[in-house]
């Protein structure tokens, strides 16, 4: 008698060195009814031309997994025979999702997203999420102050940092940053710096990776809770007891035109609306009606962000170069962040970098041309950050504001007087970060127990 034997269904994911390698570890590593081809890279400079490796892929993919720019996605499904795409990455707009979805379908493949209940770990120790509606919302002071409020409580906390996996991935697969040498042993770029640094100068562990199953064994053991510091606007890896979504003032609406970002919305136990005293008028209320109608059982705060300089004195007056956190200000879309507000507040002159930038820098800028005249800070590879150097040494000011929270003068030289940025959240109306993590703590009591 004959048996139908049915082949595994072959996959390729999309995403960009984080959703996409979480996916497949908790999803497809080790079921026998699919083959993931392929990994299609896309908004991250320079991660492609590498392969997933082995050890990280399991006893199915002996040769680990190529991945590829998105750009190929067509050559792929046809070469490969791929049946389905599954979209793995964060921060488009609902503009952005059906574009890539009508591509999927229209090179003959499916289009599918995989939800929290499959990607979804489960943790012992109690987990509070801090995610964002959109990249360049604050969600680093909130996480901060949720941080600091633990450890007044004499909690071990635990930072689990959405990863940004763009170096060597079989290096990085578990990694854990207690003090700035960690930073360079890992070698971390600028962008996992800005996201870790202010934790470990408060003398907090930062936990990241690659492999976030084997992650949360460790943070675990070492730590009473767990504080889940999100990534652009992805929603978490842990199921959380409780989660904060912070969105912006500056972007009213873009908390339901977002993917995932409306999904972070509607979880949400509590939300933030930050960056008050920067919005205009009516756009406060307008976030407010969006947050109740899609979330009713939400509680709303609203927060200004709080930007001072530590030297004001080498920008008043000055002709400055701004430099921003790369995220916010590419694929976050919005045209400037902390840096430029700090500059203007104190009366510098702004430089726009555009006519002096070169290689990835020059690059970003033709790629996203609602980008203001601020310069980002971005730095994945060597290469990059020399880029970053000269066009920051050829610039004609004065000075240099540092709206990155990282000290990337660790990583580049830089020939100019520096003024650094810092922000903090100050809620101005509505629950307080610290009523949040009261009513965190005791929905958390079982599992501190």
């Amino acid at each position: 008698m004959w048996r139908c034997v049915r082949m595994p269904r072959r996959v390729a994911i999309i995403g960009a060195g984080g959703r996409d390698f979480h996916n497949f570890n908790v999803y497809f590593r080790d079921n026998p009814e699919y083959r993931v081809v392929a990994f299609l890279a896309t908004q991250i400079p320079g991660i492609t031309g590498k392969r997933y490796p082995a050890s990280l892929a399991g006893r199915l993919y002996p040769d680990g997994i190529p991945i590829v720019s998105l750009e190929y996605l067509e050559d792929i499904v046809k070469s490969y025979g791929v049946e389905e795409l599954v979209l793995s990455y964060s921060d488009l707009t609902y503009e952005d999702l059906g574009r890539v979805m009508s591509r999927v379908l229209a090179s003959g493949a499916s289009f599918r997203i995989l939800g929290p209940s499959d990607t979804m770990i489960e943790a012992s120790k109690p987990v509070i999420a801090v995610v964002g509606v959109r990249t360049g919302v604050g969600k680093s002071s909130v996480s901060r102050e949720v941080a600091r409020l633990l450890v007044e409580k004499n909690l071990r906390v635990g930072i689990i940092r959405h990863p940004m996996a763009y170096g060597d991935l079989e290096k990085m697969a578990v990694q854990r940053f207690s003090d700035m040498n960690d930073l360079d042993k890992y070698g971390a770029t600028i962008e996992e710096r800005e996201e870790y640094e202010h934790y470990i100068k408060m003398g907090l562990t930062v936990y990241a990776g690659v492999d976030y199953g084997r992650l949360i064994s460790i943070v675990e053991k070492e730590n009473d809770v767990v504080l889940w510091d999100g990534g652009n606007n992805d929603w978490p890896f842990y199921r959380p007891d409780y989660t904060i979504t912070v969105a912006d003032a500056m972007r009213p609406g873009a908390e339901i035109s977002s993917f995932p970002g409306e999904v972070n919305l509607r979880i949400a136990d509590a939300v933030i609306i930050n960056k008050a005293d920067q919005a205009k008028p009516g756009a406060i209320e307008t976030i407010k009606e969006n947050v109740k109608r899609v979330n009713p059982r939400a509680r709303i705060s609203v927060a200004e962000s709080v930007v001072e300089l530590d030297n004001p004195g080498v920008v008043e007056g000055k002709r400055v170069v701004v430099v921003e956190d790369s995220p916010t200000v590419t694929h976050g879309g919005l045209p400037y962040a902390a840096g430029y507000v700090a500059a203007k507040k104190h009366g510098a002159e702004i430089i726009d970098p555009r006519p002096y930038a070169v290689g990835i820098i020059k690059e970003l800028y033709e790629k996203y041309p609602h980008m203001g005249p601020v310069l980002p800070s971005t730095g994945y590879s060597p290469s990059q950050l020399r880029d970053l150097e000269e066009t920051l040494r050829r610039i004609p000011a004065d000075a240099v504001v540092l709206g990155t929270p990282s000290d990337i003068s660790r990583l580049i030289r830089i020939d100019k007087p520096v003024a650094r940025v810092s922000f903090h959240v100050k809620i101005v109306e509505g629950p307080s970060i610290k009523d949040m993590v009261e009513e965190f703590l005791e929905r958390a009591r079982r599992k501190l127990a």
